[in-house]
């Protein structure tokens, strides 16, 4: 398994969760990482990238509120998450694009990653 998430759980809404990837690739070497969830009964989507140079992009459901970040001497990705909601309810997923060619497509599309984690289940309540 190259990239493995952990920190998720149940948390009451208004709460907070960190979530990490620890990887077994060089960080460092990743064109992108990013989160995405996938909800009970819909489709995966993007929640945060990160770029190589430390840029990063979220999706408008996670601006002000989630931060990604990536610290390279540990080969691990994180994600913070502030002011949780019952609709963030959804298992998360690592993912990170170490092609060696430039994707040209969004940084949260999911066809830009090549390599996947198994998932963290974060469970909200209200």
């Amino acid at each position: 398994v190259q990239l493995a998430e952990s920190g998720g759980g149940s948390v009451q809404a208004g709460g907070s969760a960190r979530l990490s990837c620890a990887a077994l690739l060089d960080t460092s070497s990743t064109n992108y990482m990013a989160w995405f969830r996938q909800a009970p009964g819909k489709g995966r989507e993007g929640v945060a990238a990160v770029d190589r140079d430390g840029f990063t992009d979220y999706a408008d459901s996670a601006k002000g509120r989630f931060t990604i970040s990536q610290d390279n001497s540990k080969n691990t990705l994180y994600l913070r998450m502030n002011d949780l909601k019952p609709e963030d309810t959804a298992m998360y997923y690592c993912a990170a694009d170490a092609h060696n060619y430039l994707y040209a497509g969004g940084w949260l599309d999911q066809a830009r990653y090549n390599y996947w984690g198994q998932g963290t289940q974060v469970t909200v309540s209200s």
